[in-house]
């Protein structure tokens, strides 16, 4: 049961903590923003941040989709009981958090009609198919991301013609996000960038890209992104304002020799990526 229990811990503390670097990233903004409506609105955010944390409550009423990205050293075995205990340790954060209940009732067209209505219990809430990957040596690091509506509603997987130029891409990438973004509402975003060979490897890399990404080790084409994102003054919340994105995160997978590239792109919103990850050792697996 010691895995339920991590898994139980890592809901909760990715659906109501935020990280240091994006509390970094809210301090750097408040001192950079000019406009006073706006530089309001990032002092609520982050004084949200502060009182989810200290009374253990969710960051946001959309408490968001638990994703799961698991990475297994090629030393390791994995425990008999290994996913089923993530499945229950996924269930009781959900429900010690509470999440908001969003699972709807019935068979499949009942359940996209949503005419049985939703499950009051918020552990019916289950989580996709998980995402497994390799790395080197020993343990196992699991991955988790509480995936809200709205950002998911504005992200968007499709082909770009790169005509052999690496800015086409994101020329198109910018293109639609600043779109999307001053209708997404919950800014300041974080776009989130996979760029692949087919749309489950470039979803996939923005997943690893959200689990991985770092506000306070920004590359030089996620700034660029990030400027090209702020200077539209859509602003936080959409009131106006010089900080439109905190900063982006870009992940590049292999490449096919072709004339497409492949992008997923989404624009997290003011909370997210809402991320935390239990390490195993492998003493744990043995």
């Amino acid at each position: 049961m010691v895995l339920v229990d991590l898994i139980k811990k890592a809901v909760i503390e990715a659906s109501t903590t935020f990280r240091n670097d994006q509390l970094d990233s809210y301090r750097r903004a408040i001192e950079i923003e000019t406009n006073p409506n706006a530089k309001w609105v990032l002092e609520l955010l982050l004084e949200n941040a502060k009182i989810a944390k200290t009374n253990k409550v969710p960051l946001c009423d959309d408490t968001g989709i638990p994703h799961i990205l698991i990475e297994v050293g090629n030393e390791s075995q994995l425990p008999q009981s290994f996913f089923k205990d993530i499945n229950n340790g996924i269930a009781e954060g959900l429900s010690e958090l509470p999440a908001r209940p969003m699972a709807v009732k019935g068979d499949s067209i009942e359940r996209i009609e949503q005419s049985k209505g939703l499950y009051n219990n918020p552990e019916k809430l289950v989580a996709p198919s998980f995402m497994v990957d390799s790395m080197e040596g020993k343990g196992v690091n699991i991955h988790i991301l509480m995936l809200g509506g709205g950002p998911e509603i504005r992200a968007h997987t499709y082909k770009v013609f790169h005509k052999r130029d690496h800015r086409k891409v994101f020329e198109e990438v910018l293109t639609w996000l600043r779109s999307e973004i001053t209708m997404l509402g919950c800014t300041p975003c974080i776009p989130t960038i996979g760029i692949g060979r087919t749309h489950f490897e470039a979803a996939s890399l923005m997943l690893k890209a959200m689990a991985y990404g770092d506000l306070n080790n920004q590359s030089e084409l996620e700034k660029d992104l990030t400027e090209s994102l702020n200077i539209t003054n859509a602003g936080a919340l959409g009131i106006g304002g010089s900080i439109t994105a905190l900063g982006s995160f870009v992940n590049i997978g292999p490449q096919r020799a072709s004339g497409v590239r492949i992008t997923c792109t989404r624009p997290c919103c003011c909370v997210e990526p809402r991320r935390s990850s239990v390490n195993l050792s492998s003493k744990y697996l043995e």
